[in-house]
């Protein structure tokens, strides 16, 4: 009943696994930043002014976002072979001859995966998030030179109930908040009733008072002008004081308050919701890939079918990949709830794993 009946072998498969892990790795980002190196390259050189340290400022952005990717595929990789390399030598059925358990011989290497999935995860919230935003700004402006980052809000569009909000900036916050160059669609049912032009409008109990307005009639195609007006909506300041949030771009720790905001400002945080708890289930799943590689560990090596269960085995772990990409895509679009989105084919293929190994070796 000992979870790890003998330290030895604990720590010699273990070791295995993450020597292994890491080289996958290594080759992986090696391989792949070349490749893409070569396809941006010319891209980034094509800019007057730029030269080689721009191209090594790139290398710099690009690997830590390679490496967020692949790890889950290199633990995968890396468990594949370290368990047929077991198999091959008889290790497992010396072993399983010791008295040790399939889960005991799995209990190291998804032990090592925890470790791994924990430096994944702090690796994405410290450093992959500042290069995916610093990488989509440069990239926006065609690896050209950044523009000086201003936080004045501007162009900013509002929903409230039917009627539509759009404000050219907006200053302040709170009750101090002004909109500037203000222009409501007054709708009834998405029917279009009125266009509200005013050049600057402030919160008041239950709407907003505005200031040089002009109103169209849309029915009667008139216009009408006055010095003041007051426009009752549900619409809230904080809905044009609060900004855009992109998960790719902030850390774990950061998205939580953000979410909290945004959905006291009545803005939808379904995508950002799935997205946090894809930040813990994400780096989880390399926890998951001992278990659907187990069935390449198991089974008589001379019995010839030792690769068709590496096969089988990376099958798994690359349709469980299919899946969660699949599920947070859902989750992205609203189709199903932020939790299902992003755990359910964790918990899928971790009973898909559970089930294999208990049938054939439990």
């Amino acid at each position: 009943m000992t979870l790890f009946p003998s330290r030895t072998i604990a720590l010699y498969t273990a070791r295995l696994l993450l020597t292994r892990t890491f080289a996958f790795l290594g080759g992986l980002v090696v391989i792949l930043m070349t490749l893409d190196l070569l396809g941006e390259s010319s891209k980034i050189l094509v800019v007057p002014g730029n030269t080689d340290a721009d191209l090594w400022h790139y290398v710099a952005l690009r690997v830590p976002q390679i490496i967020a990717l692949f790890l889950p595929f290199a633990v995968l990789l890396g468990t594949l072979v370290t368990l047929t390399t077991l198999n091959a030598n008889s290790e497992v059925v010396i072993f399983k001859s010791a008295g040790i358990s399939a889960h005991q011989i799995l209990a190291p290497l998804i032990v090592a995966a925890l470790g791994i999935a924990a430096i994944n995860f702090v690796f994405n919230e410290s450093v992959v998030v500042k290069a995916n935003k610093s990488l989509a700004a440069w990239q926006a402006v065609e690896y050209g030179k950044l523009a000086p980052i201003t936080t004045a809000a501007t162009d900013a569009w509002v929903k409230g109930g039917d009627d539509l909000f759009h404000a050219g900036s907006v200053t302040g916050g709170g009750d101090q908040t002004v909109l500037h160059d203000v222009t409501i669609y007054d709708r009834t049912k998405d029917r279009l009733v009125s266009v509200v032009r005013a050049a600057t409008a402030r919160p008041m109990r239950g709407g907003w008072a505005l200031r040089d307005v002009a109103t169209f009639n849309v029915a009667k195609g008139t216009e009408a002008k006055s010095p003041s007006a007051d426009f009752p909506s549900p619409v809230m300041p904080a809905q044009f004081t609060t900004t855009v949030v992109t998960a790719a771009f902030t850390p774990f720790w950061d998205l939580l308050p953000e979410i909290s905001q945004q959905r006291a400002a009545g803005k939808r945080v379904t995508s950002l919701v799935a997205a946090a708890n894809h930040k813990i289930s994400g780096p989880l799943s390399a926890i998951l890939m001992p278990l659907l590689g187990a069935v390449a560990a198991f089974g008589l090596a001379r019995s010839g079918r030792l690769f068709v269960r590496a096969v089988i085995g990376m099958f798994l772990g690359f349709a469980f990949f299919v899946a969660d990409n699949f599920v947070v895509a859902m989750g992205n679009f609203g189709t199903v709830p932020p939790l299902l989105a992003a755990w359910s084919a964790f918990l899928l293929f971790f009973l898909i794993g559970e089930a294999v190994l208990f049938r054939s070796e439990e």
